[in-house]
């Protein structure tokens, strides 16, 4: 609490920062100019809250004075602090008009009563200005010392969140000798440590040399603290880069704000802390980032550019398409892995694992999942692991890992201790939250860490209970994985025996397929021709690059991967699609006829067969870029359904998807299929 004021009062650190002190009156007329709603609200705003953040946005500051945003971006530690002064006069003003207008009002209309708030802290939005150039807003790994002291903006996943603390802000002194008194902060680069001054810092013409203090009772102010680490997108790095990572601290208002996993956009000073003072040991500078503002961007997770040109292409397409909608759809898929010759119903099922399905919410708040799960069994050398790094670079989010070098912990969340606290460090289903997660030889996982992410597949929450911490962490992630057989694979024997892996962690997958590397002379032949055709293509490619681009006509001629990242981004983000009668005719039946053979895999034909028939007939549906889900959408899911092998075929009894082959007239074939349905469902269709 501030000291009584017939004492002389002195904060000793106004001394640089006094040069700032006559923008103060610009800043309010700012604030009251652009943000007097912002302003009102926290003047209305019930006491139950301690801390306000008033958020500005730094283009608006750039075009109402380019002299203070100046200032601004390259002192901020030494001129936000007259910014939260400026809030105050602000509010003082504001809330002169707002008495003068309750005093013109109604008396007998009941009012909320405003109140000045004591803690309004500036907040720097920096989208849409200038600073989001490179320059300004390096990655994590390219930050250095010529970014110290300026407005930073960082970008980047929180893998590390602490517990809030309280740490203190600033004491009072009183001069033993002059009775004067003066303010102190303690500073955060030395350990939150507090330095006193040489001498009394008295302005009075007599001049106090005095250099003993006392401290003055109930006068130290405290905030919460929050330090978290964030860690540069892994998209966004060099092959063989190692990720970089920063601690934040967050304090007041921005405590709590994220969490392990969120992506976040922070602004604010980059500084450095000093290592604890060790007698003849090196003294070393770590790096540190004191946040002003703390932005989410799990909405905004893609970062895909689509201009409207892309999406006239898009729609050129269908309307190209509108009499074969099933031949437009196999060129797409045909882009999916174009090394890798035929495997339609792989490239099928990975279009769908990738676009999705839609989340369900029922009345109760009980949520049903909208992403699918895949797994591919397979021999060496069918190309399971060529199939998760192209699905993981068409993803706009992904996380690739093995189960040879996972454990449970690595993959969901575990427990690190820093500096004497207990933090959580998200795991790669965490740090791929609404993405895709790669696990390459998933049979190599310990039984007990393939438990543990049983909750994530299905809930989509890690539940956390370790050194004291408890919480729930979002995985609302794609997991694709990859295995081989144990030994030889025998279609005798079930695929929990074949693969090692339990009942209950299948049945969460969506599709399982296996690839069966068979004899057979004439295909290996085609397969042999494809693979030799492939460099001899990339090498014309290259050539003729220049000059594609400069007669290509509109249109989509060929669909290239960042083709189709925009394409599977673009259809996840417009299409919600809802089931006809027809399709929910086709599917009911199917799952009545599945729970009525004898045969099944009880374990697998449970409502959650259900749930992955509507998740994919969806994405089926967004693939074919509609709002609708049709009985030919029904038809493919159950067709995609049928080459998996947890479940017994009814329809297509195949079961080696290394044999699928894109079908030459697929609108044709689609006639048949859809007659043999019909035939096998009967009278369960209505």
């Amino acid at each position: 609490m501030p000291p009584p004021a017939q004492h002389e009062e002195f904060d000793a650190a106004d001394g640089e920062a006094s040069k700032y002190a006559e923008h103060a009156p610009k800043l309010a007329e700012f604030l009251c100019s652009f943000h007097s709603d912002d302003l009102r609200h926290i003047l209305l705003h019930p006491e139950s809250t301690l801390h306000f953040p008033l958020v500005i946005d730094f283009a608006e500051l750039l075009d109402f004075d380019p002299g203070l945003a100046k200032i601004l971006y390259n002192d901020p530690k030494g001129f936000l602090p007259y910014f939260d002064s400026a809030a105050q006069r602000a509010q003082s003003e504001v809330l002169c008009i707002l008495k003068k207008c309750e005093a013109l009002g109604n008396p007998d209309e009941p009012r909320p009563s405003a109140v000045q708030k004591g803690f309004v802290h500036v907040r720097v939005n920096v989208c849409g200005s200038p600073l989001e150039f490179p320059e300004s807003s390096p990655s994590i790994g390219k930050v250095r010392v010529k970014h110290r002291g300026i407005l930073l903006t960082l970008k980047g996943t929180v893998i590390r969140s602490g517990g809030v603390k309280m740490i203190e802000g600033k004491r009072w002194y009183q001069c033993r000798k002059c009775n004067c008194r003066f303010r102190c902060y303690p500073e955060l680069e030395a350990g939150n440590r507090i330095t006193l001054p040489a001498s009394c810092p008295s302005m009075s013409s007599k001049g106090c040399q005095s250099a003993s203090f006392q401290l003055i009772g109930d006068s130290i102010t405290c905030h919460d603290y929050q330090e978290i680490k964030i860690q540069e997108s892994v998209q966004l790095l060099d092959v063989g880069s190692i990720p970089r990572s920063m601690p934040v601290i967050l304090m007041d208002d921005l405590v709590d704000l994220v969490k392990a996993g969120d992506d976040v956009i922070v602004t604010g000073i980059l500084s450095a802390k000093w290592s604890s003072d060790v007698k003849d040991v090196r003294c070393n500078l770590d790096p540190m980032f004191i946040a002003n503002y703390v932005r989410r961007t799990n909405e905004l997770k893609s970062g895909i550019d689509i201009p409207e040109e892309i999406i006239k292409d898009f729609e050129l397409f269908w309307a190209e398409n509108r009499a074969t909608p099933l031949e437009g759809r196999n060129k797409i898929l045909k882009g999916i892995c174009p090394q890798i010759f035929g495997l339609f119903t792989v490239k099928l099922a990975v279009a769908l694992t990738l676009i999705g399905g839609v989340q369900h919410v029922d009345a109760s708040g009980t949520k049903v999942r909208g992403e699918p799960h895949m797994l591919l069994v397979g021999d060496p050398g069918t190309g399971k692991s060529q199939f998760l790094k192209f699905a993981a670079k068409l993803s706009n989010r992904s996380v690739i890992t093995t189960g040879l070098g996972s454990t449970s912990a690595g993959l969901t969340v575990t427990a690190v201790k820093d500096g004497g606290e207990w933090m959580l460090e998200a795991g790669a289903l965490v740090l791929a939250d609404g993405g895709l997660c790669c696990i390459d030889e998933f049979d190599s996982m310990r039984e007990h860490d393939r438990t543990t992410i049983h909750e994530a597949m299905e809930q989509q929450t890690i539940s956390v209970a370790k050194a004291g911490l408890v919480t729930t962490l979002s995985t609302r992630t794609t997991v694709f994985g990859a295995t081989n057989p144990k030994g030889q694979y025998d279609s005798n024997e079930s695929l929990s025996v074949n693969t090692t892996l339990s009942g209950p962690l299948l049945s969460r997958f969506d599709i399982v397929l296996v690839l069966l590397d068979k004899k057979n002379p004439k295909l290996d032949g085609i397969i042999s021709s494809h693979i030799l055709a492939q460099s001899t293509k990339a090498e014309e490619n290259k050539a003729s690059d220049a000059a594609v681009k400069s007669t290509q006509p509109l249109g989509i001629k060929e669909w290239t991967l960042p083709c189709l990242r925009r394409y599977i981004h673009y259809v996840k983000q417009r299409f919600k699609p809802v089931l006809t009668k027809e399709a929910e005719s086709v599917i009911s039946g199917y799952y009545q006829l599945q729970r009525r053979d004898g045969t099944h895999n009880a374990a697998r034909t449970t409502v959650r067969m259900l749930e992955s028939l509507i998740r994919l007939a969806q994405a089926h549906a967004r693939l074919m870029f509609r709002n609708e889900v049709t009985r030919l959408d029904a038809i493919a899911a159950i067709l995609c359904i049928e080459s998996s092998m947890t479940i017994s075929a009814i329809i297509d009894g195949d079961g080696n998807a290394l044999n699928s082959n894109f079908q030459e007239n697929p609108d044709q074939e689609y006639i048949k299929e859809e007659q043999k349905i019909r035939d096998k469902l009967g009278d369960y269709l209505y």
